[in-house]
Formats: structure tokens, C-alpha cells, sequence
């Protein structure tokens, strides 16, 4: 129970890695607060766990702002809403950016910007975002997506420098391929979708997808006190896709 007494709030938690992070707070004793556009799912994984629902836009400062203010006295922020839309970035267009980046990046600088004065003032604050591996090595088909994730981990860090005085750490988690609905979406496009998994896969040093569980496992850890002295980090959870 590390996280008993504390408050978290999940974005994206409707579904995959936020659904399961979410999950593995609540039985380390935090009262969660499931946020997600989706907000029937984001009920549904609350009654599950007996925490709260938010129906949250990340990409919209004064519905991030008013989930924050609804939860009261915030200790742990995961950032995990996000999304990408795959192709060849020649073949992209801006509004595909705007999308992608809207929310994975600003969604994170939304987010962590609405929490940050409660925390500031209480003394103490524990921020986790969901980056990828993607952002720190690249990922073909993915060109925007890597560069939002890789700005979410260059934001931790900035984050983690300006805060630690006020007792807030700040860290970010680099998953690799995650059997999520995001990835496994790849399979609309038939056998290219197929062809991308398995390629993810084989990439891994485990040539195996994770899971969804595996990600919350290590958010629950940067949440907790266990982390106290860990700060503007990122930590892989890829399988080795990411060794250098």
C-alpha cells in the first residue's frame, strides 16, 4: 500500500496502459481519478476499481484545468493520453501534426501545468508521463509521434529541474511495443499492421510484446516513495528495445 493517502489522477485511463495504471494505484491505496474523453470508459474502469470518473479533454486547458480542481488536493499526475495516426511523414499533412502532437505533448504540458501550483504549494508532488521509446530512438511510420514523445521526455527533465525544490519529482516512462489497443490497431491495415507488430516485436532483446500491467508496475513505482530520490528520469519499459 505506498500510495495510501494519496491522490492520483490517470489521463487517458479509459483503456491499455491507463486503464491498467490506474488499476495498479488504486490497489497501492491511492484514490484515483480516471480522466478520458471517453468518459463512459473512463466511468466504467472507475466503478471497477471504486475510484472517480473525469470526463477529460487533455487538449484543453480549462477541461484540464477543471478536472484538476475537481479532484482537490492532487499528489501523483500520470500523463498518459495519447495517440498516433501511421504513415510515412512525407505523406502526412499539418493537421495529422496538430493532432498527434496536440495530444501527446500539449496534453502533457496542460496537464502538469494545472497540477503544478496545488502541488507547489503542498510541499509535494510525484509526475509520471507516458513518452516511448519512440522518442528517444525514432520510430519509422511514426515521425510525429517520436518527436512529441521525444519532447515529453526533454519536458520532464525541465519540469524535474524547476520543481525538485518544492519536494515534486518529475519522470517519464519509454515503453516499448505494449499489446495496447493503439498498437494492435495496427492490424486495420491488414498484412502491412501485421507485418509492423511483428517487426516491433523481433526488435525487443524478449521478442515479446508487453503488457499493459508491466507499464503501471513502473508508474507505480515513480509514484511512490520508493522513488523519493529519483527524478527527471526516463525509464524504459521496452524489453531492451531501447539499450545502447
Amino acid at each position: 500500500m505506498r500510495l495510501e493517502g494519496r491522490k492520483a489522477l490517470v489521463t487517458g485511463g479509459a483503456k491499455g496502459i491507463g486503464a491498467a495504471t490506474a488499476a495498479r494505484l488504486a490497489a497501492e491505496g491511492a484514490e484515483v481519478w480516471v480522466g478520458d474523453i471517453d468518459s463512459e470508459g473512463a466511468r466504467r474502469v472507475a466503478g471497477e476499481i471504486n475510484g472517480q470518473a473525469l470526463e477529460l479533454d487533455v487538449t484543453e486547458l480549462d477541461s484540464v484545468r477543471a478536472a484538476v480542481e475537481a479532484t482537490g488536493a492532487l499528489d501523483v499526475l500520470v500523463n498518459n493520453a495519447g495517440t498516433d495516426e501511421f504513415g510515412f511523414f512525407t505523406y502526412t499533412t499539418p493537421e495529422q501534426w496538430q493532432r498527434v502532437i496536440g495530444l501527446n505533448l500539449f496534453g502533457v504540458l496542460n496537464c502538469t501545468h494545472a497540477a503544478l501550483p496545488g502541488m507547489q504549494e503542498a510541499g509535494y508532488g510525484r509526475i509520471v508521463s507516458i513518452s516511448s521509446e519512440a522518442g528517444r530512438v525514432g520510430s519509422k511510420g511514426s515521425a510525429v509521434y517520436s518527436a512529441a514523445k521525444g519532447g515529453v521526455v526533454a519536458f520532464m527533465k525541465a519540469i524535474a529541474r524547476e520543481n525538485a525544490r518544492y519536494g515534486i519529482t518529475a519522470n517519464s516512462i519509454a515503453p516499448g511495443p505494449i499489446e495496447t489497443p493503439l498498437l494492435m490497431g495496427a492490424r486495420e491495415f491488414g498484412e502491412i499492421g501485421e507485418k509492423v507488430i511483428e517487426t516491433m516485436k523481433e526488435a525487443t532483446q524478449m521478442k515479446r510484446l508487453g503488457r499493459p500491467e508491466e507499464v503501471a508496475a513502473a508508474v507505480a513505482f515513480l509514484a511512490s516513495g520508493d522513488a523519493a530520490y529519483v527524478t527527471g528520469e526516463t525509464l524504459g519499459v521496452s524489453g531492451g528495445l531501447g539499450m545502447v
